[in-house]
Formats: C-alpha cells, structure tokens, sequence
C-alpha cells in the first residue's frame, strides 16, 4: 500500500511540474499554484478511480445483468459526464469556486469567534480512533446528502436539473455522475458546506468523496444483486437504489420517490422513505412514457434542464 502511495505521490509531483506549473507560468497565473496543486491530486484520484471502477464493475454488468441492451448507444453519453466530474472541469471549477468562498467564510466565522470544532474536540474518546472518527464524519455527511436528494426531488426547480439524473433508461455504473452542472455545483456547494461546518480534515474530505463516490457508482451499475435482507439495510445496494430510478416509483408518491440515501439506507427507514421491494422495474421517469424529451447529448441535456429550470420546456 505503500508503495502505491508513493507511486501516486510521485506521478503527482511530476504531472505538476512538468506540465502544470509551466502551463500555469505561460499564462501568468502563478498566483494559483497551491490552487492548481490540489486541483491536479483531485483530477488524478478521479483518472484512477475511473479506471479502477471500470475494471471491478464493468465484468459485473456483463456477468449478472439486471437489464440486457442490444445497444448501449445510451450509455455514451454518461461516459462523457463521468470523466468531466471526475476528472475534469467540473471539479476543478467546483474547487475553484469554493476554496475562496470557504476560505472567506472561514474567516468571517472566525472574526465572530466560531471555529469549526472537529469531531476529536466535540467527542474526546475519539482522539485514538481514527477509524470511527471517519466513519462518525460519513454519518453526519450521508445523512445531510440524504435530505439534500430529498430536496432535489420535491422542489420543482430544484427537480428541473435533477431530472437529467433520472432520464437514464439505460442505467450503469457510469450514470452515477449524469447530473447537470448547476445541479452539481448546488450540490457541490452543500457537500463543502457541511463539510467545512463540521471541521472534516481535508484529506478526510477527500477519503470520504472517494468512498461516497465509490458507492455510488457501484449502486447504479446494471446487475440484479443486492446484499441480502440485512446487508441491504447496511448499505445502499444496487437493488435498492434501482428502485429509486424506477419509472412509477423513484419520484412519484408522498415523498416524491423514496431511497434517497447515499450510504446508510437506515436514513430512509427513518424517515419513512425506505422501499425494499425489488420489482425490477424499467429506469426512467414516467413522463417520458408520454414523450417529454430530455435531450440525447450532452449539449441537449444541459439545454433543455435551462429550459425546464424557467418553465419553458
């Protein structure tokens, strides 16, 4: 493990040096080196996780195959927007816009005498425990991402962008960053925001957006598994939340959908939107069975969400 850390050290280094830094000195944008030299670890873990997501789901997908499609034409486009939020300009214009606006929020809080505490300092005993620190940090994170997906979904606006998410009737693992980007700046701006209110150390943060980003991954891939009656109230599976994209029951209902969770499914057995039935049922949204056009490309899609944002589509 080691060795990888210093393999993935050094490759950073490198790419910064030789290709970043000089670009970075061309322009005259020197001033943002510590900026870029964050911004390329981030791009870099997210190339590596792509690949590494690749190698373990794609065989999955073609072994046990919820839904079989003689033509993944459909799955094209989510490829794109999974290396553009991965590692591409997405992160890097959500880094961009947020380190700023938390480092002048940041400084505002302290000039009131607020510093963001930290689990350690709130809770003590957890000094020598690293792991269930992390692990306490993912609880608070997944449970704000659950009332955040629940927002998404029962604000008209707000659902207007995140429809795009649920267009996908070909769902894989590469639809887990189908989203359009104001609905992934919004939800970038949450996610940081909670982050920084709770004093989440940065390279926890990154720990946590890798594992999250994992999971999610991994739960809207095309196989028919879950984990087991109890392991799927553990952890989100991929049964579980293709229950949350199916048409008829992802957004419909009192809830406006249910399985919202990221993570920890207990969050929907609290909150009264948890559905452990597996019906199988087709991906999508119910108002495309009447012809509601959510755009092919990448292009399309970001247009018509515009559109759907101020009421003209």
């Amino acid at each position: 493990m080691n060795a990888l850390v210093d393999a993935f050290a050094a490759l950073h280094a490198a790419l910064f040096e030789n290709i970043v830094l000089p670009a970075l000195f061309a322009l005259g944008f020197m001033d943002l080196s510590e900026l870029a030299f964050d911004a390329t670890e981030f791009v870099l873990l997210g190339l590596v996780q792509i690949v590494a997501v690749y190698l373990l789901l794609r065989p999955l997908e073609a072994w046990f195959p919820a839904e079989r499609w003689s033509d993944r034409s459909g799955v094209g486009t989510d490829v794109l927007y999974t290396v553009l939020h991965r590692a591409g300009l997405v992160p890097i214009a959500i880094y961009a816009l947020l380190t700023p606006l938390i480092d002048l929020v940041d400084a505002q809080l302290r000039q009131w005498g607020y510093i963001p505490p930290g689990i350690e300092s709130v809770v003590p005993a957890l000094a020598d425990a690293p792991l269930a620190t992390f692990l306490l940090y993912l609880v608070i994170l997944d449970l704000a991402d659950y009332w955040r997906h629940r927002l998404q979904h029962r604000w008209g606006r707000w659902w207007a962008l995140h429809s795009l998410h649920h267009s996908q009737r070909q769902m894989s693992f590469w639809t887990d960053d189908r989203n359009h980007l104001l609905d992934d700046v919004i939800a970038g701006v949450w996610f940081a925001g909670v982050a920084f209110l709770i004093g989440l150390p940065p390279e926890q943060f990154v720990a946590a957006v890798m594992l999250m980003r994992f999971v999610e991954s991994l739960s809207h891939a095309n196989v028919r598994f879950g984990f087991g009656g109890v392991g799927d109230r553990l952890l989100v599976s991929p049964r579980f939340h293709r229950t949350h994209h199916g048409v008829g029951v992802g957004h419909e209902g009192r809830h406006y959908g249910c399985n919202f969770a990221t993570l920890f499914p207990v969050w929907d057995v609290i909150f009264g939107t948890a559905d452990f039935e597996y019906r199988g049922t087709a991906t999508g949204i119910a108002d495309q069975l009447q012809g509601r056009d959510y755009g092919d490309s990448f292009l399309a899609q970001q247009w018509l969400g515009v559109k759907r944002l101020v009421g003209r589509s």
